[in-house]
């Protein structure tokens, strides 16, 4: 809920604060950018003032622009303030018009701040609290309800943020994703299946700042129902929340290839298989300067996926394979996926466990498993990759 006359979102992050100087300023840059973006892509009116460790929407829809907001990664909390002049009792005076018309009940609080030169204010913070607090003690009885102050965990609090020309009222704090705002990194390719893991791979490396470029191997008479169209749905989801940043996917045709591992091999065809995709992924890497790999792969999720597999299937390629779900339970994977909203086009079979043999290997020898696959797996791989199709997708 928002206070009654506001008309901009503060909006906090908090890793960027910890850069130089000169990576500050150009990180505050483009989360300013990206935050626009996202305001143009949901049809939400409002412009972005960038102040020192704060940016500002200014805009008429605050509920709105504050969710757009709390969806921009580099952002660690957001929130629709009223502004007044910074003087103790304009303060005082618009707290208990808020706690008037917002306070329903329970314990409240009063949270102050000052920033900028002690000299600007001839009050302190814990004026603003006292006095403050008083204020809204006051506005309480005045609505028929029986104030109780907790200032460890109360029901509502009323914050302040006084700066020297500004003061900043607000009774909401919105979580935001934090992390980096994408394209202060270098970009990456995503191996995405269609599956519940990889869409929430890639929404993590988004979050620490890197422009995702999508690859879906097509499993041909192996997939799944529906299963590309699942993938490029995720893409389509996942490309919400950096719109002005391009989440074109790539389609690499490999139904010939899985043809061949699953008529050729039995317990190593799926390190085989994910070897295929990872050297498929690193052509895709090459063509568009991406600097690495990404897979939503956790450790002993499945079979090609224990610690012993993956030294294996990284073997295939010389770029760094990220795997930000490694240490993560299903559980923690899923509900991450139904938060960001991918869940729902994840959740159908997937090829690979159609190709995956009854006894596969768990603790595979690199040696054995180059002896098994086929010579020209990887140049095939390459060759998929330089005729992958180009799927447009948007926010």
């Amino acid at each position: 809920m928002h206070p009654p006359g506001a008309d901009r979102v503060l909006v906090r992050h908090g890793e960027i604060g910890t850069k130089s100087e000169q990576v500050r300023r150009s990180m505050e840059s483009r989360l300013a950018t990206n935050l626009s973006a996202i305001l143009d892509d949901r049809g939400v009116d409002g412009s972005v003032e960038r102040q020192r460790t704060r940016l500002f929407v200014h805009t008429d829809d605050p509920a709105a622009a504050t969710e757009a907001a709390a969806d921009t990664f580099g952002v660690v909390s957001a929130s629709p303030v009223v502004t007044v002049a910074p003087e103790l009792d304009a303060i005082c005076d618009r707290l208990a018009a808020i706690a008037e018309a917002q306070f329903d009940g329970g314990t409240f609080a009063v949270d102050a701040r000052r920033a900028g030169q002690k000299a600007a204010h001839d009050f302190s913070s814990e004026d603003i609290e006292s006095e403050g607090g008083a204020a809204v003690w006051g506005a309480i009885e005045a609505v028929g309800f029986e104030p109780e102050v907790d200032l460890d965990d109360p029901d509502v609090t009323f914050s302040v943020e006084c700066r020297a020309e500004t003061a900043y009222l607000f009774s909401e704090n919105v979580s935001g994703p934090g992390g980096l705002p994408v394209g202060t990194q270098e970009p990456v390719v995503v191996l995405l299946s269609g599956g519940i893991d990889s869409p929430v791979a890639a929404w993590k490396l988004l979050r620490r700042g890197c422009p995702i470029v999508p690859v879906y191997v097509d499993l041909g008479d192996y997939g799944g129902p529906d299963h590309r169209a699942r993938a490029i749905s995720t893409a389509e989801t996942l490309a919400g929340y950096a719109p002005n940043f391009d989440f074109d996917t790539r389609v690499v045709p490999g139904g010939d290839a899985v043809e061949t591992l699953a008529s050729d091999l039995d317990d190593t065809r799926m390190l085989s298989l994910r070897r295929f995709m990872l050297a498929a992924g690193e052509r895709v890497a090459e063509s568009v300067g991406a600097v690495g790999l990404v897979t939503g792969e956790a450790i002993g999720q499945k079979s090609s996926q224990t610690s012993a597999n993956i030294m294996v299937t990284d073997a295939a390629v010389d770029l760094p394979v990220f795997r930000p779900n490694l240490t993560d339970d299903k559980a923690e994977i899923t509900q991450r996926a139904r938060e960001i909203g991918t869940f729902a086009e994840s959740t159908i079979p997937t090829g690979c466990n159609r190709v995956a043999p009854s006894f596969p290997e768990t603790n595979a020898a690199l040696s054995n498993v180059r002896v098994l696959e086929p010579d020209d797996l990887f140049e095939r791989a390459r060759d998929a990759a330089d005729s992958a199709e180009v799927v447009t997708v948007e926010s």
